[in-house]
């Protein structure tokens, strides 16, 4: 395996996108073996790694050692942005006149029953503190329309914030149901925040050791951050430009410009938005044409089948679970038998359990026949 561990697996990768939960124990078996009760007790036993709300308000899971640093650049960022629009939002839903004040005291009243009460789930919360059960009408002239309880939006505002975190989590590996957990009962040992230019140059640094070479626009759009902080950071890190094959300008840690032998022949089969999957803005070198095929409209991922660093299609799941790779070009033959023994060890791991994504890929989706 290319990883002892789970740990070293997280750190090599900065971080796992843990939108979908089941992404995580997917990512991390391709990458270690590990079994999905391994993955949890990281998650939940051991907390070497954790799930966070950080870049582009989205969960990723991170490992213990980088937290302060999120905290400090990255999920601030986010947790300015939403505490910001949930006061406009409260305000606009006729909720209260005075929308930070009303923000600040939802915060306080969950801070105070998880300190109090411990891990609470989100239904519970709204039990136990009615101003999060306040409701909100979105859309109210489309078909789609619905009136929305305002608690997510506060637990998203402090989990952003690092004050708390997805405790252990109610439902199975597929699904989210986390107990809200302060932060300092979760981590008690976790040290505070980093200052945010030192933050956003140790997120800089993982990331160019992860992923580089990169170019300004993958790194500005991987942070969800402006470009002046990614200027700072690569600056602060030392990062070096280097030319790409594609004409255009990259980066790189000035202590990884070895030469770099390449790799034997390798397959994997990887889950909707992994983290090398969504490594990049700029994917024509490992996508090549398959974009639509492969990514929705708004640049989300689905499962992908990769042959010598190339995205060369999708997989998805019959109903009894069995794993089916899905080509998006002529595989040959050494591709077609590595990917097929790839799916037989997955439908094996996976053991009749059938994993459904919002982010399935069009040509996967296409790829079912009708009965």
């Amino acid at each position: 395996m290319p990883y002892g561990s789970i740990e070293v697996a997280t750190e090599a990768m900065t971080c796992w996108h843990a939108t979908e939960p089941a992404s995580v124990h997917l990512a991390v078996h391709a990458r270690t073996g590990a079994t999905r009760e391994q993955v949890d007790a990281a998650l939940y036993d051991d907390r070497s790694v954790v799930k966070q709300l950080a870049m582009r308000r989205t969960v990723f899971a991170f490992p213990r050692s980088l937290l302060p640093a999120v905290w400090g650049s990255a999920a601030s960022r986010v947790a300015v942005q939403q505490r910001s629009q949930l006061a406009r939002d409260v305000v606009k839903h006729g909720i209260t006149d005075d929308g930070p004040a009303w923000v600040e005291q939802a915060c306080d009243a969950v801070l105070s029953h998880l300190h109090v009460s411990g891990p609470t789930s989100t239904a519970r919360l709204r039990e136990v503190i009615p101003m999060l059960d306040a409701r909100m009408s979105l859309s109210p002239d489309k078909t789609w329309g619905a009136e929305v309880s305002v608690a997510p939006r506060v637990l998203t505002t402090l989990a952003a914030s690092g004050a708390v975190m997805r405790g252990e989590n109610e439902g199975g590996w597929k699904t989210s149901r986390p107990r809200w957990t302060a932060t300092r009962d979760w981590l008690p040992d976790a040290p505070d925040a980093m200052a945010e230019a030192e933050g956003y140059a140790a997120l800089m640094a993982s990331w160019l050791r992860t992923f580089g070479p990169g170019t300004e626009a993958d790194i500005v759009w991987w942070l969800g951050a402006t470009k002046a902080a990614v200027t700072r950071a690569l600056g602060d890190v030392g990062a070096v430009e280097v030319g790409l094959e594609s004409g255009g300008t990259g980066f790189v840690l000035a202590d990884d410009m070895d030469d770099v032998e390449a790799p034997e022949a390798w397959a994997a089969l990887l889950p909707a938005l992994d983290p090398t999957t969504m490594g990049w803005k700029e994917r024509d070198w490992y996508l090549g044409p398959h974009a639509a095929a492969l990514f929705d409209r708004n640049g989300n991922g689905g499962p992908t089948a990769w042959w010598c660093g190339r995205i060369v299609g999708g997989w998805r799941q019959d109903d009894d679970g069995t794993v089916v790779v899905v080509p998006a070009e002529d595989l040959g033959a050494e591709a077609t038998a590595a990917l097929t023994h790839k799916a037989d060890e997955l439908t094996a791991w996976l053991d009749g359990d059938v994993v459904r994504t919002i982010y399935q890929s069009p040509l996967a989706r296409d790829a079912v026949k009708p009965r």
